[in-house]
């Protein structure tokens, strides 16, 4: 009997996800912009968990002091140690390291376009792992998360948009043809893409003890999915004991 693949073997291998090279280079350069936009001063610590290959990351590592890319693929992982082994600015980890990285040290946290491959439990894990990291003043950004009932038609419609934009439609139709018979719904069908409202959303993040509210816009390209910005909630201080 076949092994089912999860997503974490899926992107350790090289996919068809991307329709092209120049979307691939658009997609990273669109969202390493839309990081920069996010980053609150030039001495900023950083981390993007879930960063895939991060082909700009170095445009985002001149906007701070410091940035850690976080990925769980080995492979993304190698292929980011090549890229800026000479920059003294970026550091990759694996997503267990970011366990080992000091508590209350990081500026900013962006997590985009990973949600939805988490179960439950392991969202929620995370949240708490990301809390004790972030400084007190410090931003959790959740990206690209993906609402109840959303048609995979709504992607595509939003995918092909942006190759019109980007110059790149005639591979993109062909990528949404060959990933009809890919990995990738394969695995979308058997395992699931996880998908929250709103209000679910803000639920998990005051759970672990975020104050959150929904962005203007999505981090990326596809504006039907929902971007979240989220800071530790500090402990009331009180000087009655019986608060205590």
């Amino acid at each position: 009997m076949a092994v089912l693949m999860n997503w974490r073997d899926y992107w350790n291998q090289d996919t068809p996800i991307y329709a092209s090279d120049r979307h691939k280079l658009l997609h990273y350069r669109l969202i390493a912009n839309d990081i920069i936009g996010l980053i609150p001063s030039s001495d900023a610590i950083a981390l993007d968990y879930g960063c895939g290959e991060a082909l700009f990351a170095d445009k985002v590592a001149a906007r701070c002091g410091r940035l850690y890319l976080s990925d769980a693929a080995p492979l993304v992982r190698e292929r980011l140690n090549g890229r800026f082994r000479d920059n003294g600015r970026i550091t990759v980890l694996s997503t267990d390291d970011v366990a080992d990285l000091p508590d209350a040290s990081l500026d900013l946290i962006v997590v985009n376009s990973l949600v939805q491959y988490l179960s439950l439990d392991e969202f929620r894990s995370l949240l708490r792992l990301l809390h004790r990291k972030l400084r007190s003043d410090g931003r959790l950004v959740l990206g690209d998360v993906i609402p109840p009932d959303i048609s995979p038609l709504t992607d595509a419609k939003a995918l092909l948009a942006f190759a019109w934009r980007g110059g790149f439609l005639r591979s993109a139709v062909a990528s949404l043809a060959r990933t009809a018979f890919s990995e990738y719904r394969t695995i979308r069908e058997e395992v699931g893409l996880a998908q929250y409202s709103d209000e679910e959303i803000i639920d998990l993040l005051e759970d672990a003890e975020f104050s959150a509210e929904r962005a203007a816009r999505n981090l990326g390209h596809n504006q039907a999915r929902m971007t979240y910005l989220a800071r530790p909630v500090q402990a009331r201080e009180t000087d009655d004991p019986a608060e205590r």
